[in-house]
C-alpha cells in the first residue's frame, strides 16, 4: 500500500506517479487507477495472479475472483505467475518493487520482481496487413488532427507505422501528448483507433482485427509480389493462358519474361510492359501507389501495358490473365487482329488458379506491439546497483516478461522490449497524465542471481503470502506450444 500524507479535509494523496494527486472522498485520481475510500487510497484495478493450465492454444480469459470465490487453498505454486498488472509502481523511484515474491520450480529457488512501469519512453509499433497505399514514408500519422507518429516501412503484404514515443508525448503541445497517450493506451487494451496519414489513407486499427482502410475491410494480405506470384503458380497456368500479368506496386511479374515461365517452355508474347525492368518478368513503379489493383492507382488494368509487338511473339487470339496479388482483381484479354486486348470472360481454366491465390492469402490482420525503455529509476526497484539487472538480462540469466507474456529484449544498452499486446490479459496497460504509459513489467530469476546482483532481499515474500491477499484476481493462461512459463528457471547464454 502506498504511504500516504492526509491533508485535514480528508483527501488523500496518492504518490504512485509524478502527479502526486489529491483525492477526495469517494473520488477517483486524475489515471482511474486509484481512488480515496473513506480516507485511505485503494487500487481501483485487482492484482492479477495467472494459473497455468494445461489446454493449449486459445487466449487469456478471465477465470475467477480471488476475493469473492477463491477458498485460499493453495493449487500449487509452481503453476500460479504474479504479474505486474494492477501490483503498483515503484514510484517515488529509491523504493522497492511492490511485490518480490519467492517461489520454488523444478526444486530451483526462484524470485519474480513485479513492477507496474510508466514509460515516457515508449510506443507502438503497428503491422497493418494491406495491399493498399496507406502513406508515404516518414508521413505525419494523426488522431484527432493531432500527429501521434509516422509511416515507416513497407513489408511483405503489411504496412508498418510508429506511433508515440517521448517526442509526441512530451515535447508537442500539451493535446498532443494528451491525444498521442490515449491513441496508445487504446491501442494497447485492443480498442479500436481511428487514424489518418497525411497525404493518404484514412485506416481504422484494432489489435488482432482486419484493418478498416478508408471506410472498406481489408480481407486478405497478398500472397507474395507479383514476381512470386508468378513462380508459386506458373504450373498452374501452363497450357490454359499464353500470358499472365500480376499487377502489382512493387514487382510485377510478367509470366513469359520470368524465369518460371522460361522452365516451362512458354514462348514470348511481344508484351511491352510500362515501368522499369528489373530482372526478366519483374518490373518496379508501373505505376504510383494507390487503393487500385495491387496497391497501384490504377483501376483498369490495362493502364500498365504499353502495347505488343507482333515481331517478338505477339498474334491474334493471344489469351492474357491479368490478376492482382490477392485476387480479388482479375481480368481475361484476348489480342484481336489490331493486337488490341479485348476483355472476356474468364475462363472456367482459370477460375481456379485465381481462387487458388485467393486461398494462399492470409486473413489480413492488425497487430500492435507496445515498446518501452525500462529505464534506471523503475530497475532500482530490482536492485540497488542497477546496471547488474541489465547485464543479467543480458546473460540471459533473467527472464522479462509483461503480464506473464514473453517480451524481445532488443540488443545494446537498456532493457528495451517489444510485446504483442494480444498476449496480455485484458486491459493490462494504464495510463498516468504526465503524460505516460503505465505498462507490467516482470524479472524473474534464480533467487541466488537475484542476491548476488544486490537484490532487495528484505522484501522478498513467499507466493503463497501473496495469493493469499484479498484484491487479487486468478486468470487462466493456456499454455501455447513452444512458449516458455515465465517460471521456468532460466538458462544463462554461454559467453
Amino acid at each position: 500500500m502506498t504511504e500516504i500524507q492526509s491533508p485535514p479535509d480528508d483527501k488523500v494523496r496518492c504518490d504512485a506517479c509524478p502527479v502526486m494527486c489529491y483525492i477526495k472522498p469517494g473520488m477517483l485520481g486524475a489515471c482511474d487507477r486509484y481512488a480515496n475510500r473513506d480516507g485511505e487510497l485503494i487500487r481501483v484495478d485487482p492484482h492479477i495472479l495467472l494459473e497455468r493450465t494445461v489446454v493449449e492454444g486459445g487466449a487469456v480469459v478471465p477465470f475467477l475472483e480471488q476475493s469473492a470465490d477463491w477458498d485460499g487453498e493453495i493449487l500449487g505454486a509452481p503453476t500460479t505467475f504474479v504479474t505486474a498488472i494492477g501490483a503498483g509502481t515503484t514510484y517515488p523511484d529509491y523504493k522497492p518493487a511492490p511485490f518480490i515474491v519467492s517461489s520454488q520450480v523444478e526444486g530451483v529457488d526462484m524470485v519474480t520482481v513485479v513492477t507496474e512501469g510508466i514509460y515516457s519512453y515508449c510506443g507502438v509499433k503497428l503491422k497493418i496487413d494491406t495491399d493498399r497505399h496507406l502513406g508515404a514514408e516518414c508521413a505525419t500519422v494523426r488522431v484527432a488532427g493531432e500527429p501521434v507518429g509516422h509511416v515507416t516501412t513497407g513489408e511483405y503484404g503489411s504496412q508498418m507505422l510508429s506511433l508515440g514515443g517521448v517526442n509526441h508525448l512530451t515535447h508537442g503541445g500539451k493535446k498532443e501528448g494528451r491525444v498521442t497517450c490515449e491513441a496508445l493506451l487504446d491501442l494497447c487494451n485492443g480498442k479500436a483507433v481511428e487514424m489518418a496519414i497525411d497525404g493518404g489513407s484514412s485506416v481504422i486499427v484494432q489489435a488482432g482485427r482486419p484493418p478498416i482502410v478508408n471506410g472498406a475491410i481489408e480481407e486478405r494480405m497478398r500472397v507474395g509480389c507479383g514476381s512470386a506470384t508468378i513462380g508459386m503458380f506458373a504450373k498452374q497456368w501452363f497450357g490454359k493462358v499464353d500470358e499472365v500479368v500480376v499487377v502489382d506496386d512493387h514487382i510485377t511479374g510478367v509470366l513469359s519474361e520470368h524465369q518460371a515461365g522460361k522452365v516451362l517452355g512458354i514462348t514470348d508474347t511481344g508484351i511491352k510492359m510500362k515501368g522499369r525492368r528489373s530482372t526478366p518478368g519483374r518490373y518496379f513503379h508501373v505505376a504510383e501507389p494507390g487503393a487500385g489493383w495491387g496497391g497501384t492507382n490504377v483501376m483498369d488494368p490495362l493502364e500498365i501495358v504499353a502495347g505488343f509487338d507482333a515481331r517478338k511473339g505477339a498474334r491474334p487470339g493471344l489469351r492474357m490473365l491479368m490478376v492482382s496479388t490477392t485476387g480479388e482483381q482479375h481480368a481475361y484479354y484476348e489480342l484481336d487482329e489490331g493486337l488490341t486486348p479485348v476483355q472476356r470472360d474468364l475462363p472456367a481454366a482459370l477460375t481456379e488458379s485465381v481462387e487458388r491465390i485467393k486461398e494462399n492469402c492470409e486473413p489480413a490482420l492488425c497487430t500492435v506491439l507496445f515498446m518501452g525503455g525500462a529505464g534506471g529509476s523503475l530497475r532500482a526497484g530490482v536492485t540497488e546497483n542497477p546496471v547488474r539487472l541489465t547485464r543479467s538480462v543480458k546473460d540471459a540469466l533473467t527472464t522479462v516478461t509483461a503480464g506473464g507474456a514473453p517480451v524481445y529484449v532488443w540488443p545494446g544498452g537498456g532493457i528495451t522490449f517489444m510485446v504483442d499486446v494480444t498476449l496480455l490479459p485484458e486491459n493490462s496497460f494504464g495510463y498516468v497524465p504526465t503524460p505516460a504509459i503505465v505498462a507490467p513489467i516482470e524479472f524473474t530469476l534464480r533467487l541466488s542471481d537475484y542476491a548476488a546482483l544486490g537484490g532487495h532481499m528484505d522484501h522478498v515474500r513467499p507466493l503463497e503470502e501473496v495469493r493469499r491477499e484479498q484484491g487479487k484476481k486468478q486468470i487462466e493462461m493456456p499454455s501455447r506450444p513452444g512458449e516458455d512459463w515465465p517460471l521456468h528457471p532460466p538458462r544463462a547464454r554461454v559467453s
